[in-house]
């Protein structure tokens, strides 16, 4: 009876007992096999950020073996690098790590790593690798231009390369863009904001190599003779887009040799008339002789402008068609010069000049003070100049056309030329134009190659002479505060006359200009063009906190304000533009007429005002 009982008891207990005993046996499964996928979604994480790690700790010895002459170490790099990436990626196509990506919450977080590993490896072997084999494949000295020539074969092959590698980064980088930073933690959303940031600059880089790979063998003759008409700026005559047009020539490029053909001077072509057709709005604000003068087609600062009225001038001129003009100014001969060595100044269009005290040779740090102060000191005749112009020209492009220069310090030498704008370049080849067009190499006022909040300082001289080899300036942009829901921005441009007090007799005529255009000798006389953004308002001009006059004007929907300034030797003057209505909120930059001066010395850090937005 008792032993019915109990054995009743228990077969009533059991059920209950047992389900408890199930539920904390399942959930302590549940929670180990949590406690598990933790710790291996944690491992994977641990191996996937030091995989990345590795590879970005090597992305500095590999620039530097790139921009050296360690071909070798570049590729060594390249597989070490490749090889963490690929692990990276492995780690995050782990089956419990995709799993884990679709919980709610964490799984957003474990996406974005897994995006960041599969792209690292994408930049790596679909980007980088195929990069460094081309660049391991190219003899950059046999590129350099020569007595007989360049291979241009290596660089036509690159181009598919190129192109491909770039589309392969550029899609990494948008779906890197494609993921929200909101929805995740700190710990990942920073690293992956800084990994777009990288990503989208190493893609543009390449967009910008892939764009020069498929133009560049045509422009350098590879399908036959290429005739360029080459313009010399001289910066100490400022136009907008660095100086007036000194020498002229003809350059011709045939599978990479340089020859240059006729020679002249922006004087010896003389008056159009009728003048060149110009855009209406550039005329308005440059005046007519944008279409007359060839020593004016510069006023305006757009280069696709400037370029092809000079064409046609030259055309009318010569009879002689070109494929498109390229402007340099003597700065950019220093760099020529600092890669080439010196240059003897002989031959019959030389010599007459050694005898009043111009050096015997140039170098890259004489040939700016001879070309722009030194011969108007010592030639008096504007012919002997224009012609002594035009013999350095062809001394220096002889050095260069015969391989003399050396390729790391030449490419070095010309990108930044490019950099600092004056190195210009126009194709009247419709296609190849497009392409220039999107970067600063084509001077452009307006399109893909002007960023959204883009100002623009640029200088055309009044006084009729060589007085801006003595004028130092500065460019400092200063963001007001917002009004009315819209940015404002101050453009101030600082200039002082650093010729000396009695200029105007120290000075020969020709540099002073000796007051023919209503000027005293020795003052400088500068009409300061200033562009703000698309559009935006160009509201005031200011010297000193006082109101001034200036003449406002519109091209390609940016607003443009104009003042004409005067400065006496010493004298110093601030200009303050102020634009309003600003609706781009990107950070804003400019770019400026380029001068003697290193450009780094005139544009200064972008100023921001104090603003107490919460009033």
């Amino acid at each position: 009876m008792q032993r019915n009982y109990w054995a009743a008891h228990q077969k009533t207990k059991t059920p209950r007992h047992a389900a408890r005993r199930y539920f904390f046996i399942g959930l302590g499964g549940i929670l180990l096999i949590g406690v598990a996928l933790c710790g291996w979604l944690g491992f994977r994480a641990a191996v996937i950020r030091n995989e990345l790690q590795s590879a970005i700790q090597l992305v500095p010895p590999l620039r530097e073996s790139l921009t050296g002459d360690g071909k070798e170490r570049a590729t060594e790099i390249t597989q070490q690098l490749t090889a963490h990436t690929a692990a990276a990626r492995e780690a995050s196509n782990d089956p419990w790590w995709t799993m884990a990506s679709g919980l709610p919450w964490l799984g957003n977080n474990i996406s974005a790593i897994s995006e960041m590993a599969r792209s690292a490896d994408d930049v790596a072997a679909l980007g980088l690798k195929p990069l460094v084999q081309v660049y391991d494949s190219l003899d950059w000295e046999v590129l350099v231009p020569s007595d007989s020539g360049a291979d241009l074969t290596p660089l036509v092959q690159a181009s598919t390369k190129v192109k491909a590698s770039a589309g392969a980064v550029r899609l990494s980088a948008d779906r890197l863009k494609g993921i929200d930073n909101a929805r995740l933690v700190p710990d990942i959303s920073e690293p992956l904001g800084d990994a777009k940031q990288q990503l989208t600059e190493i893609a543009d880089a390449l967009d910008v190599a892939a764009d020069a790979a498929q133009i560049s063998p045509q422009m350098l003759g590879v399908d036959g003779p290429r005739t360029y008409l080459l313009i010399i700026q001289n910066n100490a005559e400022s136009r907008a887009s660095g100086g007036i047009p000194g020498a002229l020539a003809a350059m011709t490029v045939d599978h990479g040799k340089l020859s240059l053909g006729i020679q002249s001077s922006a004087g010896d072509v003389g008056i159009m008339s009728p003048p060149l057709p110009v855009d209406r709005q550039q005329q308005q604000i440059y005046s007519g002789r944008l279409g007359k003068y060839m020593q004016d087609v510069n006023l305006t600062p757009d280069f696709p402008t400037a370029a092809a009225t000079a064409r046609g001038m030259w055309e009318q001129k010569t009879g002689q068609r070109v494929d498109g003009v390229i402007s340099i100014d003597p700065v950019v001969l220093s760099y020529i010069l600092q890669s080439t060595g010196p240059v003897p100044v002989g031959g019959p269009e030389l010599a007459a000049f050694k005898a009043a005290g111009l050096p015997t040779e140039l170098t890259g740090s004489n040939v700016v003070a001879t070309l722009l102060s030194e011969v108007y000191a010592k030639v008096q005749q504007p012919r002997l100049q224009d012609a002594y112009f035009a013999g350095v020209a062809k001394e220096v492009f002889s050095a260069f056309s015969s391989g003399k220069a050396e390729a790391k310090g030449l490419i070095n030498g010309l990108t930044r030329g490019v950099e600092e704008r004056r190195v210009l370049v126009w194709s009247a080849n419709s296609p190849e134009e497009a392409i220039i067009t999107k970067y600063a190499l084509g001077g452009s006022t307006s399109g893909p190659s002007v960023s959204a909040s883009q100002f623009g300082v640029y200088f055309n001289d009044g006084t009729g002479a060589k007085m801006d080899y003595y004028v130092k300036r500065t460019v400092q942009l200063i963001k007001d505060c917002p009004a009315d829901g819209y940015e404002q921005t101050t453009v101030r441009i600082s200039s002082t006359n650093t010729a000396p007090a009695d200029a105007s007799t120290s000075l020969p005529p020709y540099v002073t200009g000796g007051g023919a255009f209503g000027v005293a000798p020795g003052s400088v006389q500068t009409n300061i063009v200033v562009y703000g953004p698309v559009q935006a308002n160009v509201e005031s001009a200011t010297t000193n906190g006082q109101k001034i006059p200036f003449a406002p004007y519109l091209h390609a929907m940016r607003p443009v304000g104009v003042v004409a300034q005067q400065l006496a030797p010493g004298e110093s003057k601030t200009v303050d533009f102020t634009f309003g209505k600003i609706v781009q909120h990107t950070e804003p930059n400019v770019v400026v007429t380029p001068t003697v001066q290193h450009v780094k010395d005139v544009i200064l850090p972008t100023e921001n005002a104090s603003c107490n937005l919460g009033q």
